[in-house]
């Protein structure tokens, strides 16, 4: 059994290689979309009239993605299953369409931008509403206690446009994951620690995760409090981040995702480019769904060697590959200058660039 195999495994288990019967047929590259399944909230962020509600605002729409990000392969497939392990340059386009309520087109830009580590950068905008997402992702994963202790590494970005013409900037940093009910075959997410909202504008909501039996006694409890230098007083949100949580100063409902979301729009498998996320892993998708999994371990190895040789390749002419949308750099300035309002650690983080040169602008 796997789950018994990782008793005795110590270090990064992003390394391991998982078979196909706990795969989802999904890549870590069509990940990012759950940023932007409720877009309307994504939207909604450019309405606030003041800062205090653009914060709040942001607050709404990040709380509302993580049962998406969380819980949702738990919904679909009965238990929580390894993605997979995207290839580098592996690439994945999609949108959310116009409408009245939400302005232009939501657009979705992910990059497999690292394959040793596994990092995925992504840009999501509506530029009719002039907010935009610019994040990267990675995963530090080990063995403790019976979990999976999972670091996210990495940061996103969200500016607003103002009709003023000045911007705002968020940075958002990343909850850690404990993956529980291995034993049980059974795994579920349960996020942990605290993690950060900051603005340039000087608010910030703290959001601390608890699982079960601490603030309501039930799994995916969260607490987020939001506050600014200039202000005596603090909101107080909280609640399960999986289904509605309350402001505590109003008694007001603040968020609720009990209601249907919304799946990105994508190009079928077919007309993809060979580097798309669903044509690449179209073979393995297929008999992870079908339960055909002898079909699906020869398909993933023949992606996997192709990619070694690929490296191996590279490694042979003094090449190296050449990143189709992002810029890496060294040192992220906004990330600087934002962490420094909570101390953030670490104090300075590299990043990834857009290159605005996506295909469905």
């Amino acid at each position: 059994m796997y789950p018994h195999s990782l008793s005795g495994f110590t270090g990064d288990l992003s390394a391991m290689t998982a078979p196909p019967f706990i795969l989802s047929p999904t890549s870590l590259t069509e990940f990012p979309a759950y940023w932007c399944e409720r877009p309307e909230l994504f939207a909604q962020i450019a309405d606030g009239k003041t800062e205090e509600a653009r914060a709040l605002a942001v607050l709404r729409w990040f709380i509302s993605t993580l049962k998406g990000q969380y819980t949702s392969r738990n919904e679909s497939m009965g238990s929580e299953k390894k993605p997979l392990n995207p290839v580098l340059g592996e690439l994945f386009y999609g949108y959310w369409p116009e409408t009245k309520e939400r302005g232009g087109k939501t657009t979705l830009v992910v990059e497999q931008v690292s394959h040793h580590p596994p990092i995925t950068a992504y840009h999501i905008a509506n530029d009719a509403k002039g907010v935009v997402l610019n994040g990267h992702n990675a995963q530090k994963t080990s063995f403790s206690g019976g979990s999976i202790i999972v670091k996210q590494v990495g940061h996103a970005i969200l500016t607003v446009a103002l009709p003023s013409g000045d911007k705002e900037e968020y940075l958002i940093t990343l909850p850690r994951l404990r993956i529980d009910g291995l034993w049980y075959g059974s795994p579920y997410i349960e996020l942990a620690d605290t993690s950060h909202i900051q603005g340039s504008n000087g608010w910030q909501s703290v959001i601390e995760y608890k699982g079960k039996g601490y603030f309501s006694g039930t799994s995916h409890s969260f607490k987020a409090i939001v506050t600014h230098p200039a202000h005596s007083s603090e909101r107080v949100i909280q609640g399960t981040w999986h289904t509605t949580s309350t402001d505590k100063s109003t008694g007001d409902t603040f968020h609720d995702v009990t209601t249907p979301k919304e799946e990105v729009t994508v190009t079928p498998a077919a007309e993809q480019g060979e580097w798309e996320s669903r044509r690449l892993w179209y073979g393995v998708a297929k008999g992870i769904r079908e339960g055909d999994f002898e079909t699906a371990a020869k398909e993933k190895s023949r992606i996997e060697n192709e990619q070694r040789q690929r490296r191996r390749d590279e490694a042979a002419a003094g090449t190296t590959w050449a990143l189709k949308h992002f810029e890496h750099v060294d040192d992220d300035p906004t990330y600087e200058r934002l962490a420094a309002e909570f101390s953030g650690n670490p104090a300075t983080e590299d990043a990834y660039v857009y290159l605005n040169n996506g295909p469905l602008a």
